[in-house]
């Protein structure tokens, strides 16, 4: 059950705070160590899962509720949620210990009238959930869409508008797969076909990535990402393939001043690092103080010693510090972060429309800020995990507009002959879930010319 349970807290915390997906499962995973690897793998099946589905589980579950969904316990709905995703999409679990389980969560953490409610539900659907009527398509595209992928109404409906029914449904049924584990090859440490070696025996399926030179992706790894011995020596990060891609389009430079603008934990760092041989100076800028503490220790461990970390909010402008001008700035803009909602979905019930524009002109305030610390001749390269027009083209064409020092640059040459696919005619760096099997991003390399 300790699978089952920690999995409700943490759908309930969800419901109640502000937290993410991610820190809640750094501290359940932290607060109970889970004996073997199978419990550990539930609970990821189950939390991931009832949030991939949620939209549709809550449609099945008002078939069979004779109290409106509105009006279920919260706590009694995610029960509800986690039993009826084990019966739909897990198919190892017998039916019987899918809805008993559930029953006895309801039992632990619910009113003693809800038990016989959950136990009827969970029971009736078992029995006939594929008999349950959707919407109707010819009726209503965007209801239809939005319960049967299970996303929000407001999304799906820019999603139709812009890329018609077929495209929007393959993009959904993309970002509702379990996408794989992909690290970046840290070549300061080691090559991509050791550590290939190295974790072919700790995990299940392994590949390299068809286009980043330095990627591998795997599923199933046997220990924690953390525990492996690669990970250990510094010889990976995890990054996915389009972000690895998105630095190549910054195109660092041994022994030049790099600003990484808004580093988090340091993921595209490391990389600029790895890709300047770990000489000249390399800044990690952000204005959380924890995440840049967590990025010196990850710098460390991966032994790169050029990496300055700064703390400043760029919703101000730099100041001169700590340089006063830089060869090349990264900015990895805050974003809605749609194009990486396959590896957080909890992200697509957090968003709401009016918070795309709010981003969008964010984006453009940190542009703005930024333009003055890149030095004729420099490179800033904008980019999001984002597909969204008001934090992509908008955002670009809205800073040229102000900044008729920069000019719109050509991505290199030589990422174009790895795969011209991902640019778009106006030299945008662009990638889809279901068109790259990547992240979503969105990439634009601006040069000052004066």
């Amino acid at each position: 059950m300790d699978s089952r349970i920690t999995a409700l807290e943490i759908l309930n915390q969800l419901d109640n705070s502000d937290k993410t997906l991610d820190i809640l499962l750094d501290h359940a995973h932290q607060k109970k160590k889970f004996a073997y690897k199978k419990d550990r793998a539930l609970l990821q099946a189950i939390v991931f899962g009832v949030l991939r589905q949620k939209k549709q589980l809550d449609w099945i579950i008002g078939h069979y509720s004779n109290i409106p969904i509105v009006k279920i316990n919260p706590i009694v709905l995610n029960i509800l949620r986690i039993g009826l995703f084990q019966i739909l999409y897990l198919n190892r679990i017998p039916v019987s210990a899918s809805v008993n389980t559930s029953v006895d969560l309801t039992k632990m953490f619910a009113p003693v009238w809800t038990v016989k409610f959950v136990n009827a539900v969970l029971r009736n659907a078992a029995s006939s959930f594929e008999s349950v009527p959707f919407p109707d398509p010819e009726k209503d595209i965007v209801e239809s869409v939005s319960v049967r992928k299970s996303f929000p109404k407001w999304l799906i409906q820019r999603w139709l508008e812009r890329f018609g029914t077929n495209e929007t449904e393959t993009l959904c049924d993309a970002i509702n797969t379990i996408a794989p584990i992909t690290v970046r090859t840290n070549s300061l440490r080691t090559t991509r076909e050791k550590l290939f070696k190295s974790l072919e025996s700790e995990v299940g399926e392994i590949w390299l990535t068809p286009v980043s030179a330095d990627g591998i992706s795997f599923q199933n790894p046997r220990l924690m990402i953390s525990e492996l011995i690669a990970f250990r020596l510094g010889w990976f990060q995890v990054q996915d393939e389009a972000a690895q891609l998105m630095t190549g389009l910054l195109e660092p430079r041994p022994r030049e001043t790099i600003l990484d603008a808004c580093a988090g934990l340091g993921g595209k760092t490391g990389h600029i690092a790895q890709m300047m041989k770990n000489t000249g100076r390399l800044v990690a800028m952000d204005v959380g103080k924890d995440k840049l503490a967590r990025l010196s220790q990850d710098m460390n461990r991966q032994y790169i010693s050029i990496v300055k970390a700064h703390i400043h909010d760029l919703n101000e402008p730099l100041k001169g510090k700590p340089f006063s001008v830089y060869d090349r700035i990264l900015l990895d803009a805050p974003c809605s972060g749609i194009g990486v909602l396959r590896r957080n979905p909890d992200a697509k019930w957090r968003i709401e429309p009016e918070n795309i524009e709010a981003f969008g002109k964010r984006q453009n305030l940190f542009l703005d800020n930024l333009a003055l610390s890149v030095k004729p001749g420099g490179i800033l390269v904008y980019g999001v995990c984002s597909f969204e027009p008001e934090e992509t083209d908008i955002v670009v064409k809205t800073f040229l507009e102000r900044h008729p020092e920069f000019t719109l640059d050509k991505p290199p040459q030589a990422m174009m002959e790895l795969n011209s696919s991902l640019f778009t005619p106006e030299g945008y760096f662009r990638t889809f879930p279901h068109k790259h099997n990547m992240d979503g991003f969105f990439a634009a390399r601006f040069l000052k010319i004066k």
